[in-house]
């Protein structure tokens, strides 16, 4: 198992999170799965054994019932882990039973802090931005949960790069501690997250943690375009993620790391995890999941090497259609570029270049 610095902390975290999801498995997250305390034990003891130091969970998954799991499961393991949880999510109907504000965020924290049974959270993440509590309270009640000892670190989870931005530069004028990572979404069929998130990640040194690298069950093998996906995964009981824009795309990549499982002995999801792991910015990847079987299938991606030709064949597939105004920085043929967009503008030049060969034709 590889580590990576986490953004500008002097935090060492595995390329490998286990993610709790499927822990619980209540509340609107049964068909995440139903992984009990004792089952979770073992995968904590599997992932440790591994190299794997960190656990991601949230006060949102099962309303409180994963972080439940994740307290009883880790015992005295405890101190072996970096475990990182989320707050700022509705549990409850009450107007401040959610937000990011100073009188929810505390309370949330305690109550994690008790579900979890420690007295301390590693990373605290607020899950989604508040666009109604001021940047500069949020910050000041998370500081004040660092101060008291309650949290060591925090960092965000599904910002757009302009929020974070927002936040980093309120730390800054009001020299208030950083958030150090970002948690947000980014697969081979999904790779919005390179416009500006991934850019703003490697310009500001914060951490990226990739929640639902495999599409929430979509780059598992279980899905494909010649039948429906089976009932017991995510995708056939009819959870709601991903938003998948363009279904045929979808095909032709798992269709691609299809073709490279097959040339390699490897699955589906292990390709899709090996792809992701070594691209810029990607700090780790947290893998959700609900079976031992699964759980070593996606820990043995770790130990996977693709080929130059391989990365480059599904990154070719997957690659998005260049936005402005990336693209006009190619046909403005501008110089300059920005050391943070260098690698993901490499790429999408490939496909104005490619375009223009056609027309010449």
């Amino acid at each position: 198992m590889q580590y990576r610095k986490l953004g500008h902390s002097g935090l060492l975290v595995s390329q490998f999170v286990l993610g709790t999801v499927p822990f619980g498995g209540r509340a609107g997250f049964e068909k995440t799965g139903n992984v009990n305390a004792s089952e979770a034990r073992r995968f904590i003891d599997i992932a440790l054994d591994h190299g794997v130091n960190m656990i991601d969970t949230a006060d949102l998954y099962s309303l409180g019932g994963a972080e439940e799991v994740v307290g009883e499961a880790l015992g005295d393991k405890r101190d072996n882990v970096i475990l990182a949880s989320k707050a700022r999510s509705p549990l409850g109907d009450g107007p401040n039973q959610s937000g990011a504000s100073r009188y929810h965020l505390i309370k949330a924290c305690e109550a994690s802090l008790r579900r979890l049974k420690t007295d301390h959270i590693d990373l605290y993440q607020i899950h989604n931005w508040d666009g109604v509590t001021s940047v500069e309270e949020t910050l000041r009640a998370l500081e004040d949960l660092v101060k008291s000892g309650k949290i060591r670190y925090f960092g965000t989870s599904n910002y757009t790069a302009w929020q974070m931005m927002k936040t980093l530069g309120c730390a800054s004028e009001h020299h208030m501690l950083k958030p150090v990572s970002q948690q947000i979404y980014y697969t081979p069929e999904s790779r919005e997250a390179e416009f500006e998130l991934l850019p703003m990640a490697l310009d500001q040194d914060i951490g990226t943690l990739i929640w639902g690298p495999l599409g929430e069950g979509l780059l598992t093998g279980a899905v494909s375009r010649h039948g429906k996906a089976p009932a017991s995964t995510r995708q056939g009981s009819g959870w709601p993620e991903p938003y998948v824009h363009d279904m045929e795309h979808a095909y032709n990549v798992i269709e691609v790391l299809e073709q490279v499982g097959k040339e390699i002995n490897a699955s589906v999801a292990q390709v899709c995890l090996a792809w992701l792991a070594q691209r810029p910015a990607v700090s780790a990847l947290i893998v959700g999941n609900r079976s031992e079987a699964h759980l070593r299938e996606n820990l043995s991606a770790f130990e996977l090497t693709l080929s130059d030709e391989q990365r480059q064949r599904i990154e070719k597939v997957t690659r998005p259609a260049p936005r402005y105004p990336y693209w006009h920085r190619f046909t403005s043929g501008m110089d300059r570029i920005d050391p943070a967009e260098q690698p993901f503008l490499d790429e999408y030049r490939q496909t104005l270049d490619e375009r223009q060969d056609q027309a010449q034709k």
